[in-house]
């Protein structure tokens, strides 16, 4: 399984990938899940034990829905999803860190980066699954669980639009210095994903790059039941 997933990572045109992240600070996936494991993952909603915590966005006025965070050791397909994507996203997050001029290097590996957060006290598991039903949504906002944190995460959508459920598209705002906020309004298949900014985007001005700050949502669901799966980098204190 895992060795399945990585190859199906490691496919992608990461050429092309990396260059729309430098371009735009995102990229859309094409489907990386099947159908079947895209139905596996919401059956496995109600299966209490694999979570550390169950979050009710309405309690937090975080929105209206629900999401809850895998717990380790995790489930060999997410599991193989974090390291994967890790792998490849760590070189764009190095040549982001060069426009920046900025030293510190990202880790090659999870493994190794995970223990940058763990001497930190960041040690809890953060990839989550999240479910809206009709009249849900995700207000903007940043993962952001401690001092270290990932320049990226990528999120699957697990069930169809249009046939599952309407509405729900995927949200960023980019605010841009000394002008106003930029929108971005996302859509992709059963099973495809997009990675997108964990806090800011380098952009290139006429006097080098600049930050500009990202945060991201779920517009409100319109009919159905929509599923997504986030795959954050960093751990949590």
């Amino acid at each position: 399984m895992v060795h399945d997933i990585q190859s199906r990572v490691q496919s992608l045109d990461w050429e092309a990938i990396q260059q729309e992240l430098d371009e735009q600070g995102f990229a859309k996936l094409p489907p990386i899940l099947t159908k079947a494991e895209c139905e596996s993952f919401m059956e496995l909603y109600s299966d209490e034990q694999l979570y550390r915590t169950t979050i009710n966005m309405t309690r937090y006025r975080f929105g209206s829905g629900e999401y809850k965070y895998f717990s380790y050791p995790m489930p060999e397909l997410i599991q193989g999803l974090r390291e994967s994507f890790y792998a490849e996203l760590t070189k764009t997050a190095n040549r982001w860190l060069g426009y920046l001029k900025k030293l510190e290097q990202y880790p090659n590996t999870l493994e190794d980066f995970l223990k940058t957060c763990e001497e930190k006290e960041q040690t809890r598991p953060t990839p989550l699954i999240l479910k809206y039903e009709k009249g849900g949504f995700n207000c903007m906002h940043q993962d952001l669980y401690g001092d270290v944190f990932f320049p990226f995460q990528v999120v699957f959508i697990l069930n169809q639009r249009d046939q599952d459920y309407t509405g729900g598209e995927f949200l960023l705002v980019e605010q841009i210095p000394r002008a106003q906020s930029r929108g971005h309004v996302l859509t992709v298949e059963q099973g495809g994903a997009i990675i997108f900014p964990t806090n800011y985007r380098p952009a290139q001005g006429k006097k080098g790059y600049y930050k500009n700050t990202l945060r991201h949502g779920v517009s409100t669901i319109t009919s159905g039941e929509r599923y997504g799966l986030g795959i954050i980098f960093h751990d949590s204190k």
